[in-house]
């Protein structure tokens, strides 16, 4: 079982920076184990993938944020960071933190309860 905690949500003008955190917690060597990742829902759309982080910390990013998101992770503090940069109005949206393991058939997904970015002047 593991339980995900986000912050840094908020409202921010077009051109500006968020960094979005999310907290780990409840299973021994998270990010050795589970593939962390960034999701965003915006209105009347369906989530998408923002962007993330392998257990060995290879990246990949949703085209329409490479050279503008940064996805990291500190294991000492089990959190995982999204740098948001050169923000859009279309980066609006509610944004997810999700731990992911697949061992043969056995798929665990699990998702902390959201925090919403504005981007708007």
């Amino acid at each position: 079982q593991v339980h995900l905690v986000e912050s840094g949500g908020g409202l921010v003008q077009p051109g500006g920076s968020l960094t979005l955190s999310c907290a780990a917690s409840g299973s021994m060597n998270i990010f050795n184990v589970y593939r962390m990742g960034w999701y965003r829902q915006a209105p009347g759309k369906q989530r998408e993938l923002v962007a993330t982080t392998t257990t060995r910390a290879v990246t990949n990013y949703a085209d329409s944020v490479k050279g503008r998101f940064t996805i990291s992770r500190d294991s000492a503090k089990n959190t995982v960071y999204l740098q948001m940069n050169s923000l859009k109005p279309e980066d609006t949206g509610v944004y997810s933190c999700n731990a992911h393991k697949t061992f043969l058939l056995n798929i665990e997904d699990y998702w902390g309860q959201g925090t919403q970015v504005t981007v708007s002047s």
